[in-house]
């Protein structure tokens, strides 16, 4: 799908016009979206804008890292989009010439259409030409990040109130997700600080003092971004350690406990064992009272042992 959208001489914004009137007509400037194109839609970046074939190759190869390329008479931007629901990147590839702004990308990106909602709602901008254009794209794609990170600290926050040694076994699993979708994020908000800082001290694209405070704006809303994005992983790294610690402190936990149950049932196990091995002359056998006698001793010992383990304060290790 092709759609199109530009200002006329006259300042009115026209909407889905052939591309043909791109050669026609007059436009101060003019905005063309390539949405999940056909194979014959594709080929326009050749055929029609006569686009260098390298920026064809990255546009039709999916995934390219962010990345700002010069040519003639444009600017090549590979653009990275979030998924909300997959925190998965999603590629947007922008030309940026001396009047128009030609988009390219195979899925749908809510950015997108908060930009050209954007641009329909402020006619008061759109004397501001085809930079205008792109900064709002750019704009709105990354602040489509804010609420995928603001959606994991808020995750983050759940895991750790919930964090417990009943627990700590689902949250373990919750934090090796977290951890997975902040490098994913971390690939793409880099690369975009690294872009817009290319952006901003470009040279080849003449921005004026009002337009790079513009972009400044967008490069301060990825340091933000970046600040966010370390603390929350500073705080994956906290909650997994505060995990290791519980499952280190369950760990010491299980063998007190089978330490003093061993040790209390070691004793008794022996003389159970001495007098079970029913040697003929064995003359305790021949005891009336040996059974009982023995009983009270396992007994003495038992609740011996007990009485020092309590001592030495070992048994809170049963408190739960």
């Amino acid at each position: 799908m092709i759609r199109t959208m530009g200002l006329t001489e006259e300042n009115k914004l026209l909407f889905d016009f052939p591309l043909e009137d791109i050669h026609t007509r007059q436009f101060k400037w003019y905005w063309v979206d390539f949405e999940n194109p056909e194979e014959v839609e594709a080929s326009l970046l050749h055929s029609f804008f006569e686009f260098h074939p390298l920026t064809i190759e990255d546009c039709l190869n999916r995934l390219q890292r962010p990345k700002l390329d010069y040519y003639d008479d444009y600017a090549f931007f590979v653009l990275h989009a979030i998924n909300h629901e997959t925190i998965k990147a999603e590629e947007i590839n922008l030309y940026l010439g001396k009047n128009y702004v030609i988009t390219f990308h195979y899925t749908a990106v809510q950015g997108l259409e908060n930009a050209r909602e954007k641009i329909i709602q402020n006619p008061g901008r759109w004397k501001k030409g085809h930079v205008f254009v792109a900064h709002q794209i750019i704009d709105k794609v990354v602040d489509d990040y804010f609420p995928v990170l603001y959606k994991i600290e808020d995750h983050l926050d759940d895991i750790e109130d919930m964090l417990s040694p009943s627990t700590v076994h689902l949250s373990m699993d919750s934090v090796f997700e977290v951890r997975s979708n902040l490098l994913r994020l971390r690939r793409t908000i880099l690369p975009m600080h690294e872009l817009l800082h290319r952006v901003i001290n470009s040279e080849r694209i003449n921005l004026s003092a009002n337009e790079q405070a513009y972009f400044s704006d967008i490069y301060d809303n990825l340091l933000r971004l970046g600040d966010i994005l370390e603390s929350n992983r500073e705080l994956t790294t906290d909650i997994r350690d505060s995990q290791l610690s519980i499952n280190s402190n369950q760990m010491n936990r299980i063998m007190m406990i089978l330490t003093i149950v061993s040790s209390v049932f070691i004793p008794l196990t022996f003389i159970a064992g001495v007098y079970g091995m029913n040697f003929e002359f064995m003359p305790e056998l021949t005891w009336r009272y040996g059974y009982i006698i023995v009983l009270i001793v396992m007994l003495v010992i038992g609740t011996s042992m007990l009485a020092l383990f309590k001592y030495k304060g070992w048994l809170g290790m049963f408190k739960s």
